[in-house]
C-alpha cells in the first residue's frame, strides 16, 4: 500500500487526511472512511481497515472532519476540534471529501463509517444514492433522542442533562455558542452550541433506512447495546439488501479484534461487489 498525506480545502479549516493505493496495480474502486467521534483520520477503523482494502484493489480516502479528536490546534493557537463540531459541518466535510475523490477518479466510493461517522455515513449515501455499498462499524442511532440515550448511559451528560441543556441555552441565548462547558463523561469538553446541535440535528438513521438502497453491512460487538448502535432494527428497515453482524468478544473499539473486524469487512466486499483478493 501507498499512503500520500492529502489536504482538502473547504471554507474554513481544512480537511487533513491520508489517500491509500494499492502498491504495484491501479486502483479498480475506493472507499471513503468516516471516523468516530473525537477520534482522526489515523486512529481506529480508518488506520487499520485500508491495507485490508488494498489487498482487494481499493484506494481508500480516510480524512479529519473539521470535528476531530476533542480539542486541537493547527497553526495558531485557535482552538478547533470536535468540542466545536456541528452536524451541518459535518455533512459538509464528507461532501466535500467525496467530491474530492470523485476528481481523483473514484466517483462512486464504498462508504465505511464508525460510530459518529457511521450516523454521518448513512445521511451521506442518502444524499448520494451512486454509492456502491455502505459499511456501518458500531453506527450509533442519531436522532433527537441520542443525547438523552447517551447521557442515560453513563456517557456525555450522565444524570445532570437538565442542568446542562438549560446552561447550555442560556450560554447561546447570551451570544456565548462557542464557549466550552464541561461535562461528566465522555467526551468532558463541548461548546454550548455544539452541545445543543447534537440535541436537535443529529440524523435519525433509522428513520432513513428505508432510503438506503445499495447493499448495507452493519456491524456491532457484542458488548454494545442494540438500541444505541441499532444494527439488527437497521437491516430489516433497509431499503435494499442489509446484513447485520455481531462479533464476539468486541467493543465499541474492535480492541484487540481488529483483524476480525478487517476480515469481515472485507470478506462481504468481496462476495458483495465481486471484488478478487490479492491474498
Amino acid at each position: 500500500m501507498r499512503t500520500e498525506l492529502v489536504s482538502i480545502a473547504t471554507a474554513t479549516t481544512p480537511l487533513d487526511g491520508a489517500l491509500h493505493r494499492p502498491e504495484g496495480a491501479p486502483a479498480t474502486g475506493g472507499a471513503l472512511l468516516f471516523h468516530g467521534n473525537t477520534m482522526n483520520f489515523y486512529t481506529g477503523a480508518p488506520r487499520f481497515l485500508p491495507p485490508r482494502l488494498a489487498r482487494l484493489g481499493l484506494a481508500s480516502l480516510a480524512f479529519n472532519r473539521r470535528g476531530h479528536d476533542i480539542l486541537s490546534i493547527r497553526d495558531s493557537r485557535a482552538a478547533e476540534g470536535a468540542a466545536f463540531q456541528l452536524t451541518r459541518e459535518g455533512i459538509e466535510d464528507n461532501a466535500t471529501a467525496s467530491a474530492w475523490f470523485a476528481r481523483k477518479g473514484f466517483p462512486r466510493p464504498i462508504v465505511i463509517g464508525h460510530s459518529n461517522g457511521g450516523m454521518l455515513a448513512v445521511q451521506h449515501v442518502v444524499d448520494h444514492p451512486e454509492t456502491a455499498a455502505l459499511v456501518l462499524l458500531s453506527a450509533h442511532a442519531g436522532g433527537p433522542d441520542g443525547v438523552r440515550a447517551s447521557s442515560a448511559a453513563g456517557l456525555m451528560a450522565q444524570d445532570r442533562l437538565a442542568e446542562i441543556t438549560a446552561q447550555a441555552e442560556a450560554m447561546v441565548a447570551a451570544g456565548r455558542g462557542r464557549d466550552l462547558l464541561l461535562m461528566p463523561g465522555w467526551w468532558y469538553v463541548i461548546s454550548a452550541e455544539s452541545f445543543l446541535d447534537r440535541m436537535t440535528a443529529m440524523p435519525d438513521v433509522l428513520a432513513l433506512a428505508p432510503r438506503i438502497t445499495c447493499p448495507v453491512l452493519y456491524i456491532r460487538g457484542d458488548q454494545e447495546s442494540p438500541l444505541t448502535y441499532p444494527a439488527e432494527t437497521f437491516c430489516a428497515r433497509a431499503g435494499g439488501p442489509a446484513e447485520a453482524v455481531v462479533l464476539p468478544e468486541c467493543d465499541h473499539f474492535y480492541r484487540g479484534r481488529e483483524d476480525l473486524v478487517a476480515e469481515t469487512v472485507a470478506a462481504w466486499l468481496s462476495r458483495t461487489l465481486n471484488l478478487v483478493d490479492a491474498a
